[in-house]
């Protein structure tokens, strides 16, 4: 997909999707979509199987499952302030474990199952 600019030269989009894997892809399922809010968008093996991906907004992230592999990635995912205040409502009514941490700015950091990271940085 591409684009024209002011300067008419084209700019292609990029788009990413990133997988992160874990020990167990239901654990993480259930950790997605009953404690952040995400959708399961598929499940191979129609329902049974070891990869998945679940959605919130445009934010999509594969779960594989790997025992081998699992843990210690890094999501960032930038939100408007009104929508960084809203997910702080949610994370709090939840009782999502998240700590403050700072990245050259502040932000909210929330670890899954396995020890991803997620990082919801201060948009200010």
């Amino acid at each position: 997909m591409t684009e024209q600019t002011q300067s008419d030269q084209p700019v292609h989009k990029w788009y990413a999707r990133p997988v992160f894997f874990v020990a167990d892809v239901h654990r993480s399922i259930h950790f997605y979509v009953d404690m952040l809010g995400f959708v399961k968008k598929w499940h191979t093996a129609d329902g049974t199987g070891m990869i998945c991906q679940v959605d919130r907004g445009e934010c999509e992230i594969i779960l594989c499952q790997d025992g081998t592999r699992h843990g210690r990635s890094r999501l960032f995912i930038e939100l408007t302030a009104e929508a960084r205040r809203a997910l702080q409502r949610e994370l709090d009514e939840r009782s999502v474990p998240h700590s403050e941490t700072w990245w050259g700015y502040d932000t909210i950091q929330v670890d899954d199952p396995d020890g991803n990271e997620l990082f919801f940085p201060d948009p200010g």
